[in-house]
Order: C-alpha cells, then structure tokens, then sequence
C-alpha cells in the first residue's frame, strides 16, 4: 500500500535562522521557495533522498508545547553512516550534539540536536 515516505512537514518561525540552519549547516538543497501572503508564511522545499522536507515558516507559529513529549512528531531522524565524523562536522557549524549513546533496540549509536525552534533531529547510525 504505502511505498516510501513523499515529504514530511515542520513549522519553522524564523526564516533566516532556519534557513541558514537547514541550508548552510545541514547543507539540504532548496527545491522550491514560494513566499505565500495569503497564508501569511514561507514556503520552502528541500530535496531529501528521493523525498522532500517541507517547511513552513510563520513567524506567528505557536512554541512547541513541552521537549520532546509534545503530542505529534516526536523527532526526525537521519541515517548516516559515520555519526563521529558528521558530530564533528556540526559542530564545526556551532551545532551542538547530545553525547552519542546506543539505541537500546538496535544497538546503533545515535545522538540528538535540535533545530533553531527546538525540533528534535536524531543521527542514526
């Protein structure tokens, strides 16, 4: 029934901030930018593997509720395959990584950081 995952969605409320976070330091490419003053927000598409990350940035958009209970998108998470390397690069970027742990069920190394509005972004290994 269902293939592969199309796009997923965040609500952003800073557009230069994230966009720098999302394009200089995450280094995702821009697809598509539509500025849409009838929804009062920025449009952004990043290319994501064969998918796409949508984001939507209004600068009015709630706080998210609680870290990172809040009920919805608990976090996102990339796959990559030398968490070390890419903890460096980050923070290379000013990003910074929670210490890298072990997946309990997969026994594959992990860490989180967050995104300039506090969404949670995993690194798997």
């Amino acid at each position: 029934m269902f293939e592969q995952m199309h796009h997923i969605a965040i609500i952003a409320s800073d557009y230069q901030q994230t966009k720098t976070f999302y394009v200089e330091k995450l280094g995702f490419e821009v697809i598509r930018e539509h500025h849409r003053p009838d929804k009062g927000d920025i449009k952004i598409d990043f290319r994501f593997g064969d998918g796409e990350i949508e984001l939507f940035i209004n600068e009015h958009a709630p706080a998210r509720p609680s870290f990172p209970e809040a009920a919805g998108l608990r976090h996102l998470a990339f796959h990559v395959t030398h968490i070390e390397e890419v903890v460096a690069t980050l923070a290379e970027k000013g990003i910074t990584c929670e210490p890298i742990r072990y997946d309990t069920f997969t026994n594959k190394k992990m860490t989180f950081f967050q995104d300039p509005d506090g969404l949670p972004l995993e690194l798997h290994e």
